[in-house]
């Protein structure tokens, strides 16, 4: 590749960037529902053709966002596979770097919520493929860690299928977060923090999982 395709090739790159970093921070103003390609176009300091060329529609920027949080996420899961843990902690550890980057990339979280809500209708979106391959590495970077701990004695081997665990701890931990974005009225009312709540949600899956030692502090 020659120098200049090279750097064609960046520029479009780094464009694309800008824009994804427009929609995130409308969003963060607007909300996802209500943010419009006109907006992402403005913030970005870009023409709205000019935001065309890079993203189909609304929908497929959206997408852009997703894959770009699921990489993320699962750079951060990757990490926690590299420590020399049990499995049992690596479960743990994915749990709470799922918790840190909802809390640290609101707006991912929220793109990652309405797609996992939410399938496309009509003509399948081949984008929509792009977040569903993304998806799969998350789970199988959690399944992995399940499986370190089956194999070192940390995990139960009666919980079934690994991937099936992975999938209900990702549940778990995935509505616990939403109820702590959304539903933080209703849980002070009943005397509940945020924290608590997601130190509960652990503490339940972590002693579910565990050989009959408790692991509360």
């Amino acid at each position: 590749m020659s120098y200049l395709a090279e750097r064609r090739l960046e520029e479009k790159e780094r464009r694309r960037l800008e824009i994804l970093d427009a929609a995130e921070a409308v969003a963060s103003v607007v909300g996802i529902e209500a943010m419009t390609m006109d907006q992402v176009a403005r913030k970005a300091r870009l023409s709205r053709a000019l935001v065309y060329v890079y993203f189909r529609d609304k929908a497929d920027l959206l997408i852009g966002v997703s894959v770009r949080a699921l990489e993320q996420l699962n750079e951060r899961f990757v990490d926690v596979l590299s420590q020399p843990v049990k499995g049992l902690e690596q479960v743990e550890a994915c749990g709470r770097a799922y918790v840190n980057f909802a809390r640290e990339y609101p707006v991912r979280f929220e793109v990652l919520a309405h797609f996992e809500a939410h399938s496309p209708t009509g003509d399948f979106d081949p984008a929509y493929e792009d977040f569903l391959k993304f998806g799969e590495r998350p789970h199988a970077s959690l399944t992995r860690a399940i499986e370190n701990g089956l194999k070192d004695g940390s995990i139960r081997n009666d919980l079934g299928n690994p991937a099936l665990l992975s999938f209900t701890l990702w549940g778990l931990m995935h509505g616990i977060i939403q109820l702590t974005m959304h539903k933080i009225g209703g849980l002070q009312r009943a005397g509940v923090s945020a924290e608590s709540l997601i130190e509960h949600g652990f503490r339940l899956a972590l002693d579910a999982m565990s050989l009959g030692q408790s692991t509360r502090a």
